[in-house]
């Protein structure tokens, strides 16, 4: 029987060619967690030329535009990265199941990994903290996420 477990928690890309999807909305979020992304997919080892970067205008349109991309037959892996902020009124759980049942269907029919890196947070503080703030970046760990399900992907092909 053999197990997986990639190497370390930050696995080498090899061949790999990932998009990048992030809203406008709430940009001054989404930005920063693109910016942690792009930063750690070249700490990796990935080139300019391997990451391409798209924007859509809001979370709802995240799967759409990942869906698209898997069709392209380009990519590895997509990492989908937005921002939905509670308030007052119930768009914020419409829109947090949209986009989370949407790309968890993409997951199950899909040959390649979406990567979640949607923040769904109570206050824009709480963003703050998780877009390079206190928490940490969620942008580099969503694309620390794809490496490793691109080497789950590897590992399984090959078995």
């Amino acid at each position: 029987m053999s197990t997986y477990a990639p190497a370390s928690p930050f696995a080498k890309a090899r061949d790999m060619r990932v998009a990048v999807v992030r809203t406008l909305w709430n940009s001054h979020i989404t930005e920063p967690l693109m910016a942690g992304a792009l930063e750690e997919f070249k700490r990796q080892g990935l080139s300019d030329e391997d990451v391409d970067t798209f924007e859509v205008p809001g979370a709802v349109e995240l799967t759409f535009a990942a869906s698209k991309l898997i069709d392209s037959g380009l990519y590895n892996a997509v990492v989908v990265l937005g921002c939905v902020i509670r308030g007052g009124t119930p768009h914020f759980d419409y829109v947090c199941q949209s986009v989370t049942q949407g790309i968890t269907h993409l997951n199950s029919e899909c040959d390649i990994p979406v990567i979640f890196g949607v923040l769904t947070v109570d206050c824009e503080q709480d963003a703050l903290d998780r877009a390079g703030g206190s928490l940490g970046n969620k942008g580099t760990e969503a694309a620390q996420a794809a490496l490793l399900m691109y080497d789950f992907n590897d590992k399984v092909e090959n078995l």
